[in-house]
């Protein structure tokens, strides 16, 4: 039977968090939230040596980022103590600017969990510590900085005061599988998240029908639980469009995407979850499908414009105070503002490239997914945009160019030459009122129409 729980569609990737590719790993986060995915999550396996700890790269990556959610996908409870785990989450919530969910797990890979010293459950047990674990974290969050106590069979807090609270409603999502987990997701948690591979897709909707029996028993409403899937490395090779609109009429909502290369994010997020959204909302209707965004969605659209805008701003000050002090030639790294020092840029040529290098692509990486994704949709919407967005067309192809000059500028200051500094200082002043001036008028013209139609 369709189902439709009523959560508008979101889009995000699943990336393994390898040290030996740490840079990578934060470049693909980045593109993600440039390329208007919804959502970044990493994998948290402490005992695997060759990964990044997930929450120090989660709080990199928050810092990277603007508009994109953050997770982990899930978390290893039983190596993050609830209260502290509360503590941590509310706190990137707060850093991120709301930007922060909680996904949990029951605990797996028993043998590394006890290694580090964690402890080993059975089953039954891992079940009752997570419900536990989900009654002190909310309670952390709703606590106000008060004391709370909590006395549990797995768990014991006596009077922590714990804060500061979340910026925002933080939700719990469970990866769940078996009966029990799937009346505690119903019971508890805001979200479902299994995974392909772990999961029979056949067996979805009996697995629905557990967790909405759970969450009425409960006093809850169905709708109250987000529908999610971690999908499979292959889905990109198989008619991808058809398989995800299938997979909405069993009632997911949210896909997140495992994803190792910049070419397999950009395909989901500029061609196959814009083609979702838009077959599933011109699908007759009674068909099985999620119905139109929420009026809530449509309206975060133009906002979302405007903090890709205010980022950008953001970063490109932090581009020409790089360049003021290579020019004035400020070796001192304190001199610095707080970016380019957590960034651990230093003042001096070869950096200031690397940095820009970076800013470029990000500026190209938003523009591509307004050229072959929002504004073709808003042509469609509002065929009155038309002349404005071929302003806009025009634009990206001007500040491309601007971008390569710079490029070219730099190529010229590292290699030496003495004028290089003058050709950089000149660049960054045409790419600047370019920039400012393109941002000034697209949000003038185009966030109502983003408010009114969305962003596909």
């Amino acid at each position: 039977m369709p189902r439709d729980y009523g959560h508008e569609l979101r889009f995000g990737v699943f990336i393994t968090p390898d040290a030996a590719q740490a840079n990578a790993v934060v470049e693909l986060a980045r593109l993600a939230d440039a390329s208007g995915l919804e959502l970044v999550t990493f994998q948290d396996h402490p005992y695997q040596p060759r990964f990044l700890d997930s929450w120090t790269l989660l709080s990199v990556v928050a810092a990277e980022t603007t508009t994109v959610s953050l997770a982990l996908n899930v978390a290893n409870l039983p190596l993050r103590h609830p209260a502290m785990l509360a503590k941590s989450v509310a706190s990137l919530d707060v850093l991120s600017g709301g930007r922060t969910e909680l996904g949990l797990g029951a605990g797996a890979f028993w043998e590394g969990i006890g290694a580090f010293g964690g402890p080993v459950r059975a089953p039954g047990e891992s079940v009752d510590a997570l419900s536990e674990a989900i009654d002190i974290i909310r309670a952390a969050w709703a606590s106000g900085g008060r004391g709370i106590t909590y006395e549990g069979e797995h768990y014991t807090v006596r009077g922590a005061r714990i804060g500061p609270p979340p910026a925002h409603p933080v939700e719990i999502w469970l990866g769940a599988y078996k009966r029990r987990m799937l009346a505690l997701t119903g019971a508890k948690a805001d979200g479902w998240v299994p995974s392909m591979g772990y999961v029979d897709l056949a067996d979805l909707p009996r697995m629905n029908d557990q967790i909405d029996d759970a969450a009425v028993s409960a006093g809850r409403r169905p709708e109250d639980i987000r529908r999610m899937l971690n999908l499979s490395g292959d889905l990109l090779r198989d008619a991808p469009v058809e398989r995800l609109l299938e997979l909405t009429s069993l009632g997911m909502s949210v896909f997140v995407l495992p994803v190792a290369s910049a070419a397999d994010l950009e395909r989901f997020a500029q061609e196959v979850a814009p083609a979702v959204r838009e077959q599933a909302r011109e699908r007759p209707a009674g068909a099985p499908a999620p119905g139109p965004p929420r009026p809530e969605a449509q309206a975060a659209a133009g906002q979302h414009l405007v903090d890709v805008h205010n980022h950008l701003r953001a970063e490109l000050e932090q581009l020409r105070d790089i360049v003021r002090q290579v020019a004035a030639g400020t070796a001192d790294p304190a001199a610095a503002r707080s970016f380019i020092t957590r960034m651990a840029i230093r003042q001096n040529n070869w950096t200031l490239g690397t940095f820009c290098e970076s800013y470029c692509r990000v500026v190209a990486q938003h523009h591509t997914l307004e050229d072959h994704s929002i504004f073709p949709h808003l042509r469609a919407r509002e065929p009155a945009l038309e002349p404005v967005l071929d302003r806009l067309l025009e634009e990206h192809e001007a500040i491309a160019d601007l971008l390569e000059r710079v490029d070219r500028a730099l190529v010229t200051l590292v290699a030496g030459d003495e004028q290089g500094m003058e050709a950089v200082e000149g660049a960054i002043d045409l790419l600047t009122d370019a920039l400012l001036s393109h941002f000034a008028y697209e949000e003038r013209e185009l966030v109502g129409p983003l408010d009114r139609h969305g962003f596909y």
